[in-house]
């Protein structure tokens, strides 16, 4: 890589950076007899790079591997390769670890979940002040998930809840609730990232990493679907869900049939007082990575405007993976007034615990 002078830090949010913490790492922090649960058998869900369909190098760049070690785990790197390189003023971590970890046995979920928080602490936050993060959370056990909300609530490092597009159940269940009531009252949204136990509800097990690739956004609109449909919503009218690595220009369309067939099937959906795209509208966010891109540049403007929402979505990058977008380059065919709201301005609406540079 050559060496490249780091630009000024500016208000560039990036909203998905993904950190990874070694096993040897994550061990050493987990008591007994998690520790030798972990280091002996490890967990029940492989990580995505592991399942079918698999990316070569696992899915990442080809120069985000350290010498020693596993991409996003050398906060060097992510300093030189994005941070610094780009003028970061914000990256959010995103830790894909915890869509397994989170879905454990119980008592092992939460352990393995609080030792991974502690590790994005003590290895990435504490170190770098540009660097917030999602916390981790046991999502299939709802009262231990609060106890790990309330133990970080003071924290402005953690900015938001991490839930997986794939858990146990739809994630508009009952189940999940007193997990979104303690993150609104904490003050933090909910990110959603593709991936979790099952990885390929929305798209159905595909043949090919290529049809699986282009359509993460049917898992996103069912999960969008469901919350909506379900009345989480009216049950958590403070609740923001941010729909991270999963499209946005699908949104439109699916807020135009939810509409259109709501007048008619209101009685299946009683705890619904408005229209589904007033709930769309209201609750959710985007990350831009991975975004539409239409052979006609002037048609994505179009698109995102469709969905009204264009104040609600956020640039990322998606570090380190293979299709990483750089801020540099990223979006250069939007609107100027346009680019800037997604590359910062919206971020610092959603993210009140960050202060602009």
């Amino acid at each position: 890589m050559t060496t490249t002078e780091p630009k000024q830090r500016t208000a560039l949010v990036d909203a998905d950076i993904h950190p990874t913490i070694p096993a040897g790492r994550l061990a050493g922090k987990l008591p007994e007899p998690w520790r030798t649960r972990f280091t002996m058998f490890g967990t029940r869900i492989a990580p995505p790079p592991a399942m079918y369909p698999r990316v070569r190098n696992g899915g990442m760049r080809l120069d985000s591997f350290p010498a020693n070690g596993i991409p996003g785990s050398d906060l060097t790197m992510l300093r030189e390769q994005v941070l610094d390189l780009y003028g970061v003023g914000y990256g959010v971590l995103i830790p894909l670890q915890a869509h397994s970890y989170g879905a454990e046995a119980p008592d092992y979920g939460a352990a393995l979940c609080h030792a991974l928080n502690e590790c994005l602490l003590e290895d990435f936050l504490e170190p770098e002040p540009r660097l917030v993060s999602c916390l981790c959370v046991p999502h299939e056990s709802p009262d231990l998930a609060i106890a790990e909300i309330e133990r970080y609530a003071g924290d402005p490092r953690f900015v938001q809840v991490l839930f997986p597009g794939g858990a146990e159940t739809f994630l508009g269940h009952q189940k999940y609730l007193p997990i979104y009531r303690a993150a609104a009252e904490a003050g933090l949204p909910v990110a959603i990232h593709l991936g979790g136990i099952e990885h390929h509800r929305g798209d159905g097990w595909p043949s090919f990493y290529l049809e699986h690739h282009a359509w993460f956004g049917n898992v996103m609109a069912m999960v969008a679907a469901n919350l909506i449909c379900e009345g989480v919503f009216e049950d958590v009218p403070e609740l923001q869900i941010v729909l991270v690595e999963g499209g946005i220009a699908w949104s439109a369309p699916l807020m135009w049939s939810l509409d259109a067939a709501w007048p008619r099937l209101r009685a299946d959906v009683p705890k619904l007082r408005r229209r589904p795209s007033e709930y769309f509208r209201e609750h959710f966010w985007f990350s831009t990575q991975p975004i539409e891109e239409p052979p006609e540049s002037r048609h994505l403007p179009m698109a995102l405007r469709h969905t009204g929402m264009t104040d609600r979505i956020m640039f990322a990058s998606d570090y380190p993976h293979w299709d990483f977008d750089s801020p540099a380059t990223a979006l250069r065919d939007l609107p100027k007034d346009l680019r800037e709201e997604i590359m910062d301005h919206n971020a610092y609406r959603l993210y009140h615990r960050l202060e602009r540079p």
